[in-house]
């Protein structure tokens, strides 16, 4: 089995107003991205071509939207985020950026 382009853990899930997770995981692996519980199991996933991640308006850089499936999924992706001060890509960012790519439209 191939390495994951992209993994991220501990990622709070919702869709709306509702938390499906908030331990969950977010994989982009074999050309798909997979929203897992924190259980492992399945919440959603399909092929990276069909995924529009983006940063909502006027929230933290640690907020990714997904649409999936015809879902929109809030990520809030704080794993592994560089400390104030340092450097590094918030994860929310790389997460947005690892689809663009996977998908061939660049990041």
């Amino acid at each position: 089995m191939a390495e994951p382009e992209f993994t991220a853990k501990g990622v709070r899930i919702g869709k709306r107003m509702r938390s499906l997770t908030r331990a969950g995981q977010v994989r982009i692996n074999d050309g798909r991205v997979e929203l897992l519980n924190s259980y492992g199991s399945e919440i959603d996933s399909a092929p990276v071509q069909a995924v529009r991640a983006s940063k909502p308006w006027f929230a933290p850089d640690d907020k990714a939207l997904a649409d999936i499936n015809g879902q929109r999924y809030l990520l809030t992706l704080a794993d592994h985020d560089p400390a104030p001060g340092e450097a590094g890509t918030p994860a929310a960012r790389r997460f947005i950026e690892a689809v663009r790519r996977a998908a061939g439209r660049g990041g």
